[in-house]
């Protein structure tokens, strides 16, 4: 994509991009920023479901490797995982930073910071993994990263667990969204992260992202530079409901949707609490989700190597 410009660039010049932080900033004052719609103020201290006040708290960053192709290049994605979350899953694979809150809280501006260390390292992209609670935030720190020298592209890492109003905030910020489509079946939701409505809420979110992005774009070198990168991680019984949500996709989105069907499912935190999730995914339940998938018409699937647990 030559002389491709991230679309925050465009925004920040319009005046856009304040307006988008004010906005932001009063939601916290009553926070209803993602569907749990806690209502706490936020500014004056206050937490709710997230455990996460005025500032953010960031556990690590890095350049990453071991994300999707498109993303990773040859100088990795720059990845900034936020502590906490909004969705809680049991078996999260991160419990020690979204359950137990290990991580540091930061300004905005160290914020922007860490964001312009990764570009200069050679990042192709700014990663915020698990952001949906700390999008004021971001954006204040966007802000900031930019008039310091800010020019890759930002990924929108999400549980899918999103607001359509809080997402339409980010219209013309972020170019890549990478959100997780998880289940299928409001129970299953509801027992894993007591979100019985996800999967209403994430048909909705990834409709708006694919809205404001479109399907994914790479430049001559393979790198994403816009668009949506959805992932899936396949659990066993089929408690992910693959089939159903790919046959969503297909019909809702868009046939030429970036899919990365997951096959790295183990226990962790709180799984032994449902026996379908106390064990790992077997090779069978994965190429039967990959099966479904293809079934339904997505063609356009990550293909990295895969590795397993057991067989």
């Amino acid at each position: 994509m030559p002389n491709f410009l991230p679309a925050y660039m465009d925004t920040f010049k319009k005046g856009l991009l304040a307006k988008k932080i004010e906005t932001a900033y009063e939601i916290l004052k009553s926070c209803t920023l993602c569907p749990r719609r806690c209502k706490v103020n936020r500014l004056a201290g206050e937490t709710g479901v997230c455990k996460t006040g005025e500032k953010a708290f960031v556990s690590s960053f890095n350049a990453h490797f071991g994300e999707e192709d498109p993303l990773v290049g040859t100088h990795g994605s720059g990845t900034i995982f936020f502590t906490h979350c909004n969705l809680l899953c049991i078996f999260c694979q991160n419990y020690d930073i979204s359950h137990l809150g290990h991580g540091e809280e930061v300004s905005n501006e160290q914020l922007a910071g860490i964001m312009l260390h990764l570009q200069n390292i050679g990042c192709h992209n700014i990663n915020f993994v698990t952001p949906s609670h700390v999008v004021p935030q971001i954006l204040s720190a966007v802000e900031i990263a930019l008039q310091g020298g800010l020019s890759v592209p930002l990924v929108y890492n999400t549980g899918g667990y999103d607001s359509e109003t809080t997402l339409k905030l980010l219209d013309g910020v972020f170019d890549i969204y990478m959100p997780d489509f998880k289940f299928w079946d409001p129970e299953i939701a509801k027992t894993t992260c007591n979100a019985k409505d996800y999967p209403e809420v994430a048909q909705k979110a990834l409709i708006e992202m694919h809205r404001q992005v479109g399907d994914l774009v790479t430049d001559d070198t393979g790198i994403a530079m816009r668009g949506i990168l959805l992932r899936h991680l396949v659990l066993p019984s089929n408690l992910s409901g693959t089939r159903e949500i790919m046959r969503f996709v297909a019909r809702n989105i868009s046939l030429n949707t970036y899919v990365n069907i997951m096959p790295q499912y183990r226990p962790c935190g709180r799984a032994g609490e449902v026996k379908e999730l106390s064990v790992y995914l077997s090779q069978k339940e994965y190429k039967a989700a990959i099966q479904a998938a293809k079934e339904e018409g997505i063609e356009r699937l990550d293909s990295r190597k895969r590795r397993f647990m057991i067989f």
